[in-house]
């Protein structure tokens, strides 16, 4: 039986079929105007990331991710909460214990779900004192020596993926994105914002803590402390007694840090990143626990100074200070991540994170052990001595 499209007139009679084929033409260079933009995006965040990733970034996977229709998620999106690692550190080769992570922090940023809903996020500090149990090693340490330790055992990304685990395990929470940074990119990020704004109930000084001495060595803590100063390292015998085996004299740096007697005036204070960073690492004169605070303080303020000055509004200023900091920060994003991560932290606008640091206070959830073993130094353990409080706590952030 010959079809019905045979009785039409001849200039009808393939109307159907030239109007699929346009859709598919047209369909077909959407499709590759999208891949080429898309394409592009690609090499400029890829070549990006492919240094702040130490050449792991997956440039085909970004790529298949910006074509139509391809589903644009991060893990933990659809459940509501997105957890990244922040960390800071001195550096790579500085002295000092340059893979250190004194700065650690869960950011969890809460996307909207629906029109009911509000983006929401809560920033976490965890101090570097928490004495754990070393991932893929039989070991316990302060958790700071955590990310160096996992950089021996596998250069370029073990330290990440170890810091990601144990914080992982601490929370209770999935982690999959972290990002570290360390001094020089620091001053560089708040430089290229202008500075930012910290304003003062009262006048802050730190005294102490910059011209502090440290064992003698050869290139950096080289003037004697006078009267002469010792670090004692003890050992103990099979009676349990202790003793001094050996003695370490102490020296101050020459080139004094942040001018050795570190201080901001009451009200309002414009800093750059060299003045930012010492607010940041200042602790002698307090606790870590209100070092860390402080650093909540200047994180929001680096914020508030990038929406101020449009920075945030733009991604491509934002891959332009990346660029410009690509030496000095590291990240397991994927390209396609950074975009989507970029445009649900920009939905926050003035909204700021639930700020928390765990401390020794009650509900803190942490404390200090009033016997341990001296070579361990200062450490903290978590309340009931498993993670089940620090746990339950990140479950309750919104």
């Amino acid at each position: 039986m010959r079809g019905a499209s045979s009785n039409l007139p001849p200039e009808k009679r393939n109307t159907e079929p030239n109007r699929k084929r346009k859709w598919l033409r047209i369909a077909v260079v959407v499709s590759l105007l999208a891949l080429l933009v898309g394409g592009v995006f690609v090499w400029k965040t890829g070549s990006l990331l492919n240094r702040i990733s130490d050449g792991n970034a997956n440039i085909f996977k970004s790529l298949v991710k910006n074509l139509p229709g391809v589903e644009k998620k991060l893990h933990g999106e659809e459940t509501g909460k997105i957890n990244i690692l922040l960390l800071g550190m001195r550096g790579a080769g500085m002295d000092g214990g340059g893979l250190l992570a004194d700065t650690i922090m869960v950011l969890s940023l809460h996307p909207k779900l629906n029109d009911q809903d509000q983006t929401r996020a809560s920033l976490v500090s965890i101090p570097r004192d928490l004495y754990v149990k070393v991932p893929n090693r039989d070991e316990q340490r302060k958790i700071n020596a955590v990310f160096a330790l996992g950089e021996q055992r596998k250069p370029g990304g073990g330290g990440m993926e170890d810091m990601r685990t144990i914080v992982g395990d601490i929370t209770g929470l999935d982690i999959p994105y972290a990002i570290t940074i360390d001094f020089q990119g620091f001053k560089d990020l708040v430089n290229a914002l202008g500075g930012v704004k910290i304003v003062l109930d009262q006048p802050f000084e730190e005294a102490l803590q910059f011209r502090e001495p440290q064992v003698c060595d050869a290139y950096v803590f080289t003037v004697p402390t006078k009267p002469a100063q010792y670090e004692y390292k003890y050992h103990t015998r099979k009676n349990g007694s202790r003793y001094v085996a050996k003695a370490y004299p102490l020296c101050y740096n020459p080139n004094v840090e942040c001018g050795g007697d570190f201080k901001l005036s009451v009200g309002e204070n414009i800093l750059d990143g060299n003045q930012a960073l010492c607010y940041a690492r200042s602790r002698k004169t307090s606790s870590d626990f209100e070092r860390a605070k402080r650093q909540h303080i200047v994180i929001e303020a680096i914020k508030k100074q990038a929406m101020s000055t449009g920075t945030l509004t733009s991604f491509d200023k934002v891959t332009g200070i990346m660029e410009s900091l690509s030496n000095n920060v590291r990240t397991n994003f994927e390209a396609w991540e950074m975009q989507r991560m970029y445009d649900l932290y920009v939905k926050l606008g003035d909204v700021e994170p639930q700020s928390r640091v765990l401390d020794t206070t009650e509900e803190g959830l942490l404390y200090h052990p009033e016997k341990n073993d001296p070579s361990a130094g200062y450490i903290l353990l978590p309340r009931g001595n498993n993670y089940d409080q620090i746990r339950a706590l990140f479950q309750t952030l919104p």
